[in-house]
């Protein structure tokens, strides 16, 4: 059985387009909707109380898109806000600090594995925390970058002013003598080639954009959510909202999405309840 419904993928900003990449890549038959927060770009420097808040309202705004399951495509999001609101929300929801962990786990030699993210990431502690109840053997060092989230929010992707910050903040982990390195920021895979230039050719980088949309096609797949073959030469109609900026975020996105995105628009976001989904 198909599901034709929607996936609704959400990010504080442009970061989660790099999981919508790749869920466009790996399941193109499906539709996307998708939320940017840009009114409230970065998520890093906010409270988990606050999060916890700005997420309830993105999804009951995903809920009224009648949305099959939810992409949390934010490190931020994930780590603070997913197991509350899976215990809100009667939808398959999946975050994408879990996948990342889980390949990073099957990728480490050295048993050394360093996680990069906002500060709220890092402080959170999640990453650690997942991979050690799998693997309490390995060592695992964070490293909070949050300038990396609005030098890519400002397109400043190849700029000498995101090298030098990238060598500053990257050179602790270097140290550290890690084999590994997840990028614990959706943000952070638009600046992949310069965090693996700085990391050298001895770390692998682990992107959790790509494992989130491979594990969202398994559990969709389980779930019989799968949406059937579109038609051949079609492409599936995504769509696109966001709570600010709508034609900077579109020329961004045009730029990094396999599909160019014809029309973003600008939700109220503040609108939407703040009680629980089910409350």
């Amino acid at each position: 059985m198909s599901n034709q419904r929607p996936i609704g993928v959400f990010d504080s900003g442009v970061g989660g387009l790099t999981v919508a990449r790749e869920i466009m890549r790996q399941m193109p038959d499906e539709r996307i909707v998708y939320f940017g927060d840009t009114a409230r770009v970065p998520y890093g420097s906010k409270s988990r109380v606050t999060i916890i808040r700005f997420v309830r309202q993105i999804v009951r705004f995903l809920e009224t898109k009648k949305v099959k399951a939810i992409a949390i495509a934010c490190n931020t999001a994930s780590s603070y806000a997913l197991d509350t609101i899976e215990a809100e929300v009667d939808l398959p929801i999946i975050g994408v600090v879990k996948p990342g962990a889980r390949t990073a786990i099957r990728t480490t030699v050295n048993r050394r594995i360093g996680v990069i993210g906002t500060d709220a990431t890092i402080n959170s502690g999640m990453y650690p925390q997942y991979i050690h109840s799998l693997a309490p053997d390995i060592e695992v060092f964070g490293k909070a970058c949050p300038l990396f989230c609005p030098l890519v929010e400002e397109g400043m992707l190849h700029d000498f002013v995101t090298e030098e910050i990238a060598h500053r903040y990257l050179t602790e982990l270097k140290g550290r003598d890690i084999d590994t390195l997840i990028l614990g920021c959706t943000h952070y895979p638009l600046i992949r080639s310069l965090i693996g230039k700085c990391m050298g050719p001895g770390v692998q980088l682990v992107n959790p954009a790509y494992e989130t949309a491979v594990s969202l096609r398994d559990m969709l797949r389980e779930k019989d959510l799968l949406a059937a073959p579109l038609p051949a030469g079609s492409e599936p109609h995504h769509e696109f909202y966001v709570s600010d900026g709508a034609e900077k975020f579109e020329n961004f996105a045009n730029s990094i999405l396999p599909y160019d995105i014809r029309k973003t628009q600008v939700v109220d976001i503040e609108g939407y309840s703040m009680e629980k989904i089910n409350g």
